[in-house]
């Protein structure tokens, strides 16, 4: 057993890319049975990384897809489809990723689904709500960035439409379907029932983006328009130092006024463009400048050192490559090298959060394809000659690290 806060929860994962297996990934890491069903050509994440030690498995893949079994299922075939209703019927949770047109030419409905297990947790994430005009449209997240006004924040920020260069939406979307599914599966304890989640991306989109820019049209009349002018100021980055940059966020009186103190102007606390909240978001451009002109004067290093003495939020700016030399997340050991079977030495990130009551106990690599097919199939009740046929006619896949002479 796994341990950890979902020991016992089995879910049935036909997602890929990355809003779903970084939302299934996230369950097996806190204890879940995730079986990661594939078709016989995988994930589209196993090749979608560049350079890779073995074929389909690149390094994203590993990433999101540790502490799973794959099960490869031909699920146009008749012994594969019935197969997954077998595995359906002992699951809690059914999650998807593709277009529900696309479940229901596959007879895989909720009510499909419901009529093997009425006390599934059904959870479909796609594009867009099917209530409008969009329903059938597909989506990426490139597209639901652009299309839920991510995009418009950095042009205009900066003049240009541009996507932020992270799969910030497919993240955002599947830490709420974690959120769902837990909420779901704690509803079932109180009610016994079943049910089905429907998490939209673009709609997630644009609640992300307008709960903070909305802004002034918030109001009924509008009180003026979009978009937080803090955050749209030129100079709300990282702040340009004698050797380097750094980053500050000081918005408190008691932080702001340490920060005066450490730039050497006190005599900022009491200028009536400073002197508070209000007074500071109304000359937002004049704080900023401000704070712009002090800290060329002196290093990284230097400000860190006062900045720390007077309590001002502040962190040194971090490039990708520097994060690996944090001296906090060694302190914590974030990265750890852990042994993949047939990737060698692999950096993992260690889970963030902490449990006062216990984690998952063991970490197993992301899996090949159909590297457990054989397993969970004996699992369901399938006998070795019967599992035999499934890989001959193609409803399975073999994928056993040791062909099939051992254990997977």
């Amino acid at each position: 057993m796994a341990g950890g806060p979902l020991e016992g929860v089995t879910i049935v994962d036909m997602t890929q890319v990355v809003v779903g297996p970084l939302a299934t990934q996230i369950l097996a890491d806190h204890g879940a049975n995730v079986i990661k069903v594939e078709t016989h050509t995988g994930d589209l994440m196993r090749n979608l990384n560049g350079r890779s030690i073995t074929p389909g498995m690149g390094a994203k893949f590993l990433h999101l897809n540790r502490n799973k079994r794959s099960l490869v299922l031909d699920v146009k075939h008749a012994d594969g489809y019935a197969a997954l209703l077998k595995l359906i019927a002992k699951a809690d949770v059914l999650i998807w990723n593709v277009r529900p047109a696309a479940m229901a030419r596959l007879k895989l409905s909720y009510e499909d689904v419901r009529a093997a297990n009425p006390r599934i947790v059904y959870c479909g994430m796609f594009g867009f709500g099917q209530d409008g005009r969009y329903r059938e449209k597909p989506a990426y997240d490139s597209i639901i960035q652009g299309a839920g006004g991510v995009a418009a924040l950095n042009h205009r920020a900066t003049g240009e439409p541009r996507y932020l260069p992270m799969v910030v939406m497919d993240k955002v979307v599947g830490l709420i379907a974690v959120q769902m599914i837990t909420m779901a599966l704690y509803r079932r304890t109180q009610t016994g029932e079943g049910c089905a989640i429907e998490i939209p991306m673009f709609e997630n989109a644009v609640k992300f983006v307008l709960e903070e820019h909305m802004y002034l049209q918030t109001f009924e009349p509008p009180l003026g328009g979009t978009g937080d002018p803090r955050l749209f100021d030129p100079q709300a980055k990282p702040i340009p130092t004698r050797d380097g940059w750094i980053c500050i966020s000081a918005n408190t009186n008691a932080q702001v006024f340490a920060l005066f103190d450490a730039m050497g102007r006190p005599e900022l606390k009491t200028d009536p463009r400073f002197s508070s909240v209000q007074a500071r978001f109304a000359n937002v451009g004049d704080y900023f400048r401000e704070r712009s002109e002090a800290l060329k004067t002196r290093t990284t290093a230097e400000w860190m050192e006062l900045f720390d003495r007077n309590d001002v939020p502040a962190m040194p700016y971090h490039t990708l490559d520097d994060l690996f030399h944090d001296p906090h997340l060694q302190d914590v050991g974030f990265f750890e090298t852990r042994e993949h079977p047939t990737e060698g030495r692999i950096r993992n990130i260690r889970l963030p959060n902490k449990w006062s009551s216990g984690v998952r106990r063991e970490w197993n690599p992301a899996p090949k394809l159909g590297q457990h097919s054989v397993d969970i199939l004996r699992d369901l009740g399938y006998g070795d000659s019967e599992i035999e046929r499934m890989v001959a006619s193609g409803a399975t896949l073999d994928g056993r690290l040791d062909g099939g002479k051992g254990q997977s």
